[in-house]
């Protein structure tokens, strides 16, 4: 599992404040520097999404659906497998001993608008094969431009065009004080629509919040934004245990 050094996370977070006060200040040559190592994990998008289009040709009996943002796709991993969706994919697979058919429709900085207005009408036709595992977690790129009102509206409609056994997680802890805010608004927000329909929600924002000063040096790409390979690991951990009785469901109802 690939993480990074605790030099490479200071600098990530370097870079990260660097964005921040060029943003505050109106410096654009400071912000332009600043976003470089951005723009190299940017380069990855259609690489990312590629990889994910080609994996939907991998046949299994057990379908799992999922949407989202970069963090699905894998933005800052390795390898796209390593994504919290890859690497939940691969632990099923250890489970039921054969193929798991995936389906990710997560495209890299999706908000909750663009999930509910790019996401669900592709989501149409692969609900209609009844998937065992549906994961959403959308809203880290809510943030920069945070709107309580239009998070929980989007929210609502992605969520109630999908299945009930849907899980959905939480907004992460980006480990920024001028963020942290608008986070635990949108996780708020985000257990109260889920909840209300009866939907299991996956406390990835304590996951990552816990991780504390390792998590900030170790377990972030060069953007001090996306998760690497070990970061992932936390986000597949902190779904496991809801994942988990699902699967061993699905075991029982194919066993033989």
């Amino acid at each position: 599992m690939t993480g990074g050094t605790p030099a490479q996370g200071l600098r990530a977070l370097s870079l990260s404040t660097q964005v921040w006060l060029a943003r505050r200040l109106g410096r654009a040559d400071w912000l332009e520097r600043a976003e470089r190592p951005m723009w190299a994990l940017s380069d990855m998008q259609p690489v990312t999404a590629a990889w994910w289009r080609e994996r939907r040709r991998v046949p299994g009996r057990f379908f799992y659906l999922a949407l989202g943002d970069s963090t699905a796709q894998g933005i800052g991993a390795s390898v796209p497998g390593r994504s919290y969706v890859g690497q939940l994919t691969d632990r099923i697979k250890a489970e039921i001993g054969e193929p798991v058919h995936v389906t990710n429709l997560a495209v890299s900085g999706a908000t909750s608008a663009l999930c509910a207005r790019d996401q669900l009408p592709r989501a149409v036709n692969p609900l209609k094969k009844h998937p065992d595992l549906v994961t959403v977690a959308i809203g880290a790129n809510d943030i920069a431009a945070w709107d309580p009102v239009a998070f929980h509206r989007n929210l609502s409609t992605i969520l109630d065009a999908l299945p009930p056994h849907t899980i959905v997680g939480e907004v992460p802890s980006f480990h920024l004080p001028w963020r942290e805010r608008a986070v635990r608004q949108a996780n708020l927000i985000l257990h109260a629509v889920a909840e209300a329909r009866g939907f299991e929600v996956v406390p990835v924002y304590r996951a990552t919040r816990e991780r504390g000063l390792r998590g900030i040096l170790t377990e972030f790409a060069e953007d001090a934004f996306h998760p690497n390979d070990r970061g992932y690991e936390v986000w597949a951990d902190a779904f496991w245990p809801l994942v988990l009785p699902r699967v061993e469901r699905w075991k029982r109802e194919h066993a033989g």
